[in-house]
């Protein structure tokens, strides 16, 4: 079977892919990873927005707890994937919704945050790209193992 190019997939299969490759990078702590899927990007969160790969890779780095097993313990599930493509104009856009679930030693698995993603691609030299992507958290659960400081939740969701 011959070896398909990553640009002969359909450009909502090579769209959906991407937003994959995110929550395996995530819940592998692979910032590198991150960094290269967001070479370009911008990145918005209830924090502010980050441009360019290396400030968002950073960010990670610092913001989550990577556990001895060098990943997050964790399993980033989106779901309700919107994708719309302009294929002449080379731009697509998402929406999905996303659950963090978690799971660790002190803590059984659960479900620590959800919310939405917002995504803006752009496809370049053939292959599409991630051009923005904005984060809303909408509910948290118990984050003491997945955030250095959950105390910098925005109020609205914190866990009560």
């Amino acid at each position: 079977m011959p070896t398909r190019h990553p640009s002969d997939q359909p450009s909502h299969q090579a769209i959906a892919n991407l937003i994959f490759r995110y929550a395996e990078c995530v819940d592998a702590a692979d910032f590198a990873g991150i960094r290269d899927l967001f070479a370009d990007a911008v990145f918005t969160d209830s924090g502010g927005s980050l441009h360019g790969g290396d400030a968002i890779a950073d960010m990670f780095a610092k913001t989550v707890i990577v556990h001895d097993d060098g990943t997050l313990r964790t399993r980033h599930v989106t779901t309700n994937l919107a994708i719309e493509v302009d294929e002449d104009a080379g731009t697509a856009t998402s929406k999905a919704y996303y659950t963090v679930l978690q799971a660790v030693p002190a803590m059984p698995l659960q479900p620590i945050a959800c919310g939405t993603y917002r995504d803006t691609f752009e496809r370049r030299d053939g292959a599409w790209r991630f051009a923005e992507r904005r984060i809303a958290l909408d509910l948290a659960g118990d984050v003491v193992h997945h955030l250095r400081h959950p105390e910098r939740l925005p109020p609205h969701v914190r866990p009560r």
